[in-house]
């Protein structure tokens, strides 16, 4: 008996492996792939403006690591006790302007490094809603909780999102011709838009994304949003609000994004790195005991062993832990 419908996900022309550095850039969804690539030791690098939803913003951000841009004091703004950038997520909002700026630069300059040498661009586009600043018609990353009178909403056209990721995919390539893009469409609904609207917005990133596919041969498309809407499709695979994929159905992308996405060989040694990670998160009631130590010395030996056959692997956490 056939319970869910197959959806059939061509390879990548060139599998991600180990060896590969992997910028990811986009929404909450990236940050959920992003967790499980370091879990399983992969050379990561995501969200260096923190979380993104709107492909304006994401443009932005690659734009700025692509002209290594600086930010300033004047580029901040003061709300509810904190120095906030309209260009930022939160996370690097601070008490002190100072602090928030040597944060955001910070995080720009190893941006600026990482994404000349990236292998993968992964993209993931969560919503085509933009928020601008009635003051001046500056569009915005994140309202930072500030009052809705002080923005207005609009919904994107196809044209508008195509023309301003062409112009950045253009200038990536220039800039790294080896670098592939691999783009996503956030699952997660966005549902404070409407059931309606949430789906307009989905069904115009959607069409953008496959367009430029069509007209990129380095740019490619993993259905996260379809395995999720289409193929699960049922309330029991989300979050109590109903809106994020829980650890199951995120879990169920992640096993078809491997299958798909990653290489054969090096999905073998995935196995073997996340076997040692379960066993670095083990806790155990007596750690003075012979059949510990016995344990760690195991470990140790298989962390030892993967590092001399693949030593572009960073174990050095691991090695360190189970050497105590």
């Amino acid at each position: 008996m056939q319970l869910i419908l197959n959806l059939d996900i061509p390879p990548l022309p060139r599998p991600i492996t180990y060896t590969d550095k992997i910028l990811l850039i986009g929404s909450c969804f990236t940050e959920n792939m992003s967790e499980r690539l370091v879990q399983h030791k992969f050379k990561t690098l995501s969200n260096p403006h923190g979380i993104l939803f709107n492909p304006l913003s994401v443009a932005h951000s690659l734009d700025s690591y692509i002209d290594n841009v600086q930010y300033h004091k004047g580029d901040l703004f003061y709300l509810n006790e904190l120095y906030n950038s309209w260009d930022h997520h939160t996370r690097f909002s601070h008490t002190s302007a100072d602090a928030a700026i040597a944060g955001i630069n910070q995080s720009q300059q190893q941006a600026a490094e990482f994404i000349k040498e990236a292998n993968w661009v992964i993209i993931t586009l969560g919503s085509a809603f933009q928020y601008y600043l009635v003051d001046g018609n500056r569009p915005v990353a994140n309202n930072h909780r500030a009052p809705a009178q002080w923005f207005q909403k609009k919904l994107l056209t196809i044209e508008e999102i195509t023309t301003n990721l062409q112009k950045t995919l253009q200038r990536l390539h220039t800039l790294n011709p080896s670098a592939q893009v691999l783009f996503t469409i956030s699952p997660v609904r966005h549902i404070r838009d409407g059931v309606v609207d949430n789906n307009r917005s989905k069904a115009r990133l959607i069409e953008v994304v496959h367009a430029l596919c069509q007209s990129h041969a380095f740019a490619h498309y993993f259905p996260a949003y379809e395995l999720i809407i289409d193929i699960l499709r049922d309330y029991r695979y989300y979050d109590i609000d109903m809106v994020h994929p829980n650890y199951l159905a995120t879990s169920f992308v992640w096993e078809h994004f491997v299958k798909s996405c990653i290489s054969a060989d090096t999905q073998k040694v995935m196995k073997e790195v996340h076997d040692i990670a379960i066993a670095r998160a083990h806790k155990t009631r007596f750690p003075d005991t012979e059949a510990h130590t016995k344990f760690k010395a195991g470990y140790l030996a298989k962390v030892e062993d993967i590092q001399q056959r693949h030593p572009y692997l960073d174990m050095d956490e691991e090695k360190a832990y189970f050497s105590v």
